[in-house]
């Protein structure tokens, strides 16, 4: 966040906020706006459709700092899920037809009531997604995490910038490639990843720099193979994700002078195609104090839902925010841009 004061000083008052001093920026380098650029689609506004994902934020406390982490996750955050507002989170898909619930973090295992709530997700015969960050599951207290995910058969999504061991641990920290081959040993032993065997485990790869990421075919060939022949670690398919220009990723990119050759790049892979099937239009993303925003991106900007009648899971109803316009900025260019991004991957 300091960096980000500071790199910004040079292009506004330094009494603006970092929003405006941002907005400055872009209008100084001709960035259109995403709402201009989003009727190249044919559409008018980005609306939401039929809601098929429920996204929850179960906290932001990790044992991980990732320098790309839009969520700036880490041991010393403190907001959490409680149980009440995971009941109402159980509330609002027993009354809706959503059928997968995807579980993100921080690190989703570090609430006290992840077993409980995956438990009881499943009774509802829901699909469950975990976004894990591999380490977890092989730190002290969390040793029995892997087989407790097998036996609800939880889909596993990691991130795992390379399978070089140099360019994780720059991004995630020193010694956490190791760890996180060593997580995957065991998940394959367990299954995970494996023919026929019904537990999914899929990787993420996030570019290190300031550029967008390769192909997602080519790249999850390359993963495949290296992975294999050097560690004998197996998984099912590689997403590949455009780091959004926000949080600690924003202060890299202004403290290296990155921002405007990044933010060029994103307006000018424009991609209308990907623009219609961004993620926002069939998910819904829970914030941790139980908060409803249009994508996991927004909530870390704290930009609530628009439909003023339902913008908490306890007053959720699908009628109403299925349809509604979509809150849009200039970090919505990194999901449209190329092939597309999205939590599942390439979208177009």
């Amino acid at each position: 966040m300091e960096a980000r004061h500071k790199s910004m000083k040079a292009f506004g008052s330094e009494l603006a906020s970092p929003e405006v001093q941002l907005e400055i920026i872009n209008r100084r380098n001709g960035f259109p706006s995403f709402d201009e650029k989003y009727k190249e689609t044919g559409e008018e506004k980005l609306r939401a459709g039929k809601i098929e994902i429920m996204q929850v934020n179960l906290g932001k406390m990790c044992n991980q700092v990732c320098k790309h982490c839009h969520v700036d996750a880490g041991p010393d955050r403190k907001e959490i899920m409680t149980r009440e507002t995971m009941e109402l989170c159980l509330s609002a898909l027993a009354n809706s037809g959503i059928q997968t619930v995807d579980l993100t973090g921080g690190a989703p295992e570090m609430n006290p009531h992840f077993k409980w709530f995956v438990t009881e997700i499943k009774k509802m015969d829901k699909h469950i997604i975990v976004r894990s960050n591999l380490t977890i599951l092989v730190t002290n207290g969390f040793e029995d995490y892997p087989e407790f995910l097998a036996g609800n058969k939880v889909e596993i999504v990691s991130s795992l910038p390379y399978y070089k061991a140099s360019f994780t641990d720059r991004q995630r920290g020193s010694g956490v490639f190791e760890k996180s081959i060593k997580a995957m040993k065991i998940l394959n032993g367990l299954g995970y990843g494996k023919e026929n065997s019904g537990l999914i485990f899929n990787l993420v790869y996030n570019p290190v720099g300031a550029f967008l990421p390769p192909g997602q075919e080519c790249l999850e060939k390359d993963y495949k193979r290296e992975l294999a022949k050097n560690f004998g670690v197996v998984f099912n398919n590689l997403y590949t994700i455009t780091n959004m220009p926000i949080s600690r990723y924003l202060d890299y990119l202004l403290a290296s002078g990155n921002y405007e050759e990044y933010m060029q790049k994103l307006v000018n892979a424009f991609n209308p195609e990907a623009a219609r099937n961004v993620m926002c239009k069939y998910t819904l993303s829970i914030g941790w104090d139980g908060y409803l925003y249009d994508c996991d991106f927004n909530q870390m900007l704290e930009l609530k839902v628009k439909t003023g009648n339902s913008r908490h899971i306890k007053d959720f109803d699908h009628h109403i925010l299925e349809g509604r316009e979509i809150i849009t900025g200039q970090h919505c260019f990194g999901c449209t841009a190329g092939a597309g991004s999205s939590c599942g991957g390439e979208t177009a």
